[in-house]
């Protein structure tokens, strides 16, 4: 596995690499786990090329967020990227992804700043100019990324379009712990206790999922219903979206996602599922 840290050199490195083969580009922001090598895996079955970057990008975090203690494991992700038989790792610092007088994207208006974007107004601000600057930089055949962050998902997918940018977006399922947490590098946060308070959102989800299977399609007895098995947790928002993140009174079956988001502690923990 090469390791390449200048963003101009992995550029006029993967021009040639391009010119024979199919690349497939994982973005990652590290503390590496099951969901992000189910995102490689995915990436080696469909091309013939792999490059996975790790950067913890400082523009999506806010004021007061956990940007100096978010998990940082360099060489345990170094081992796991060479494990997983990754051809290139992309691992720049900030002062190679940014400048002085940056040029930024917007997020969309409005879906932008519902949900997530309202608790975390210009969050997506950073996180579409960052992917913007990687995809500029890897320019892959497809890109890769979870189904979990759905609102991330949707607005990348919408910029990729808008924009009119080569690179096909792939969205994969979440990956689960065997007691159907889902998977993210936040959970190193939490306690014994907090992780089993937790598990309450794939719960109420579960509840979400049961309830649609028995024909109760109606977004506001499913979400009142979440809310119940989701207390006492602080609750950002319980909401029934269509593809497009469209608020929905009924759910739609095959156009519909139902999100959570919620603080165990002092940990803000997102989930879905995709009806």
């Amino acid at each position: 596995m090469k390791i390449i840290t200048d963003p101009l050199e992995l550029k006029e490195y993967l021009k040639e690499v391009a010119k024979e083969h199919t690349i497939g580009f994982v973005p990652t922001m590290g503390a590496l786990h099951e969901g992000h090598t189910s995102l490689i895996k995915r990436a080696k079955n469909e091309n013939d090329f792999v490059v996975v970057s790790i950067f913890v990008n400082p523009t999506q975090f806010l004021k007061g967020e956990d940007l100096e203690k978010y998990p940082r494991r360099d060489e345990a992700d170094k081992k796991i990227c060479t494990l997983s038989g990754v051809d290139v790792l992309f691992f720049p610092q900030a002062s190679d992804m940014y400048g002085d007088d940056e040029v930024s994207l917007q997020a969309p208006h409005v879906r932008g700043y519902i949900l997530e974007g309202t608790t975390r107004p210009g969050h997506f601000n950073g996180v579409l100019t960052v992917v913007m600057k990687l995809l500029n930089i890897v320019s892959p055949t497809r890109a890769y990324f979870g189904k979990k962050d759905a609102q991330q998902l949707n607005l990348i997918t919408l910029m990729a379009k808008q924009l009119f940018m080569s690179a096909e977006i792939v969205a994969v399922d979440t990956v689960r712990e065997s007691d159907g947490l889902a998977r993210s590098s936040r959970n190193v946060y939490l306690t014994s206790a907090e992780r089993q308070e937790a598990l309450k959102i794939s719960a109420s989800l579960y509840m979400a999922s049961k309830m649609v299977a028995q024909k109760s399609l109606d977004s506001h007895a499913i979400t009142s219903k979440m809310r119940e098995i989701l207390e006492p947790l602080e609750v950002a928002y319980v909401e029934v979206v269509s593809r497009d993140f469209v608020p929905l009174q009924e759910v739609q079956i095959g156009n519909s996602i139902i999100l959570v988001e919620a603080k165990v502690g002092s940990t803000r923990l997102l989930d879905n599922i995709w009806i």
